[in-house]
């Protein structure tokens, strides 16, 4: 392999543009390792962030360096009968349709269950008979997701890249930028109980895509990415709006407390 060629004009505008389309697409990777990492006591959570967001890096360049294998699994392997309802593009089936949908339906499935879990309260989610997560389990279904969202990633960098060398250090430097700002993201995700069913809607959005893109039906990450964004900041907003309003509410209940207690001390004299 030559690395100088990142070093041509065209090499490194490949590679910024390749890191930060990386960058975008390994956000909701670390939204689903932040999740389940949080699910663990807090001396194991952030081993687990790094050996996931690692397990995300190794499979990347392990996909880059058999390309060849990757670009094979978008040859179909069979059709489904359409029924008059299915275009041809979605009745024809590759092993990267299998692995999409396989992908999706998993996480359409751990993020109902959640959703369903905050809904329901701790009495009846956490205490209802439900064994809590090991860390082998967590890393499991982390490695399960990372296989999807990876065989996304190196598809999209095969697109955007012509040598490999440039798209290897651009999954590097992405990943390195996810590893450093996975913790920030995983607590900031943890403290505010509305950002985490909203990250957890993000999942479940995803995993529609991820569906809807193993049946044939296109659906552009721009919108995603885009309404994602515009959420966010709305979320953003509202927090900034409790926490301006925090403040004057502790201070008017205490007085009105005060108020009422002298006025009771008053009528009992």
């Amino acid at each position: 392999m030559d690395f100088s060629v990142i070093l041509e004009p065209s090499g490194i505008a490949a590679l910024v543009t390749l890191t930060a389309m990386e960058i975008v697409l390994g956000i909701d990777n670390i939204v689903f390792i932040s999740i389940l990492a949080n699910k663990l006591p807090a001396n194991q959570q952030a081993r687990a962030r790094t050996i996931g967001l690692a397990l995300a890096m190794f499979g990347r360049l392990a996909l880059l360096f058999s390309i060849s294998w990757v670009m094979s699994l978008t040859n179909t392997l069979f059709h489904l009968p359409d029924f008059g309802i299915l275009s041809e593009e979605a009745a024809a089936i590759s092993g990267r349709d299998i692995i999409l949908i396989l992908g999706g339906a998993f996480l359409i499935y751990k993020a109902t269950t959640e959703i369903h879990d905050r809904l329901e309260g701790e009495e009846h989610g956490h205490n209802a008979g439900k064994k809590s997560l090991t860390f082998g389990a967590v890393i499991f279904q982390i490695l399960l997701l990372d296989i999807v969202f990876s065989l996304d990633s190196v598809i999209t960098a095969v697109g955007m890249a012509e040598h490999i060398e440039v798209m290897i250090v651009a999954v590097v430097l992405a990943v390195g930028v996810m590893m450093l700002s996975a913790g920030k993201i995983s607590d900031f995700i943890h403290k505010h109980p509305t950002v985490k069913m909203l990250a957890l809607a993000f999942l479940l959005l995803i995993g529609v895509t991820l569906l809807a893109e193993g049946f044939g039906q296109h659906v552009s990450k721009g919108y995603i990415y885009a309404a994602m964004a515009f959420s966010v900041f709305v979320e953003l907003l509202n927090l900034r709006s409790k926490k301006n309003a925090e403040p004057s509410h502790p201070v008017e209940l205490r007085e009105a407390g005060i108020a009422q207690t002298v006025g009771v001390s008053s009528s009992e004299s």
